[in-house]
């Protein structure tokens, strides 16, 4: 998709970026950005990283995140920090917790010593990508803005205001955080459960007769948002989204006429959505999550490790799904940053859906 006059983004023109989640869903969107705005970007990637997925060209440096070792040299003499990399899936909630902020007390251990022994750059900036989790539930009005106070209800929220937290203390006016709602795209395996559903016309919504509205934001949108936070005058917290909000319904009939349309089936062929009683909802959590926990303890037990991958749907999701909302208020970032949102809901769907079918997940 286009992006539209990246002079916009002149200011990122030779500056040196070192990125975290690089290997992403929503790096395979913002590494092609930061490269047409002129950017030198760095990926910090884990040694167990699938570092094919990156483009040709590409720095890729490796790091242990949690103890933080190759750290001072990845950031060393770099203009900006992108870290998006973090834990969306855990076993426990200890998971989440632990890891998220494990890793954010290794930046800022860095930060220190690389402050201390005059390595980092004066103009040196790091930009945050949380989450909306890390604010709140709302579910009225124009939703939650940047002032309001934090109310995580889930360990993974939890984690992210805490990373937020700890950055903050160290780094102070150099860090800005950016907060996005449901980021859905191309690349994204998060909702590649729901897309396969729409390709055989159903969804499922937490919730007996419940609206539940939601903000969201497609990834080349959120790519574009995150370079508007790189400015030299962003400051602070910012809320994003596409600047509508939608209601779950919306949401998936949006989705099902777009995989309907890449199957080239009737555009009108209807999804049915179905509201799942709450109660119905936690048990099927708590099911994957006990089966999770017992899993990984058998096999930590016989081979020493546990799962290589946690299960998405646990209890910590659904505290997020038995809320009456989320809905972000992202008017600050468009008034001071310039941040004009250009993906709209069924152009997004068709870029994912069509991305599905390229890669053979759809």
């Amino acid at each position: 998709m286009s992006f539209g006059n990246f002079s916009q983004f002149s200011f990122m023109k030779g500056k040196k970026i070192l990125l975290t989640g690089g290997t992403g869903f929503v790096g395979r969107h913002l590494i092609p950005v930061l490269i047409k705005a002129g950017a030198d970007v760095t990926c910090l990637v884990r040694h167990s990283s699938d570092t094919s997925v990156l483009p040709d060209g590409i720095t890729v440096l490796y790091a242990d995140f949690e103890t933080g070792s190759g750290l001072d040299d990845a950031v060393a003499g770099k203009d900006i920090v992108i870290h998006m990399a973090a834990l969306l899936f855990g076993i426990s909630r200890k998971d989440y917790l632990n890891t998220n902020t494990a890793i954010a007390r290794s930046f800022a251990g860095s930060v220190r010593r690389l402050r201390s022994s005059g390595k980092l750059n004066d103009d040196f900036r790091f930009v945050l990508v949380s989450s909306i989790a890390a604010a709140g539930p709302c579910a009225l009005g124009s939703g939650l803005s940047e002032t309001e106070k934090p109310a995580p209800v889930s360990a993974y929220g939890w984690s992210k205001l805490l990373v937020e937290e700890i950055l903050g203390r160290e780094l102070g006016s150099a860090l800005v955080v950016l907060r996005p709602p449901i980021i859905y795209g191309s690349g994204d395996r998060g909702l590649l459960p729901m897309f396969k559903g729409a390709k055989i016309g159903v969804a499922f919504c937490p919730g007996w007769n419940r609206i539940f509205p939601v903000s969201i934001i497609h990834a080349d949108d959120m790519a574009s948002a995150v370079l508007c936070v790189c400015r030299p005058d962003a400051a602070g917290t910012y809320h994003v989204s596409d600047g509508c909000v939608y209601t779950m319904d919306q949401f998936y009939r949006a989705m099902g006429f777009a995989v309907n349309k890449i199957c080239g089936r009737s555009e009108w062929r209807r999804i049915h959505v179905f509201h799942i009683p709450l109660p119905l909802i936690a048990l099927s959590s708590a099911v994957t999550s006990f089966t999770g926990l017992a899993l990984d303890f058998i096999l930590r037990r016989i081979r020493g490790r546990g799962l290589r991958q946690a299960p998405q749907w646990n209890m910590d999701k659904y505290l997020e799904a038995k809320q009456d909302g989320w809905i972000s208020d992202g008017s600050r970032i468009v008034k001071e940053l310039g941040f004009i949102p250009a993906v709209d809901l069924e152009n997004g769907m068709k870029e994912a859906a069509e991305g599905y079918r390229r890669d053979g997940w759809l």
